[in-house]
């Protein structure tokens, strides 16, 4: 079976960046599970995953353009520090969910200056090339109900609460 549209595909990576500093990892755990054509993973690792079978291993060098996008420096703003209402210490690094024009959007804290607060709301891996050493372990066909929920359920994906 090839991967396609509207299978669940199973796969281990690491992922790193240009440097070769490990961002993230499957290994030690169970494989990630995503619903293939669906738009659950960036669209770059997504492509490179197209066609591929059961125990395939590569690697794939991602683009920012196909991942997380580029940098928007309109999306880095100040605040004033009275906007965070409840947090006795706002600290650089701190993540907050904001409400921006397009919704909830998640926002890094990443200067602090008297009562002034320095917002990016880019993606922490905005305009980095993403290096993905990945294995395929798995691929079946998507449930009705995962294609209707758009996501996996079970191992390796979502869990449903009752």
């Amino acid at each position: 079976m090839q991967i396609s549209p509207n299978k669940v595909v199973h796969i281990h990576y690491t992922l790193t960046d240009n440097d070769g500093e490990v961002l993230d990892s499957s290994q030690g755990s169970d494989p990630m599970a995503y619903i293939h054509g669906m738009g659950n993973i960036i669209s770059g690792l997504e492509e490179a995953l197209t066609g591929r079978k059961v125990g395939d291993r590569f690697q794939v060098s991602v683009p920012p353009e196909e991942a997380y996008g580029v940098r928007d420096n309109d999306l880095v703003q100040k605040v004033p520090k009275s906007a965070f209402h409840g947090v006795d210490e706002v600290l650089p690094g701190m993540q907050f969910h904001a409400e921006s024009s397009e919704g909830m959007q998640l926002v890094t804290v990443i200067e602090v200056e008297g009562d002034t607060v320095m917002l990016d709301g880019n993606h922490p891996m905005a305009g980095m090339t993403l290096n993905f050493d990945v294995e395929v372990t798995g691929i079946r066909n998507a449930t009705p109900e995962e294609l209707d929920h758009g996501h996996v359920h079970g191992a390796g994906g979502h869990h449903e609460h009752d």
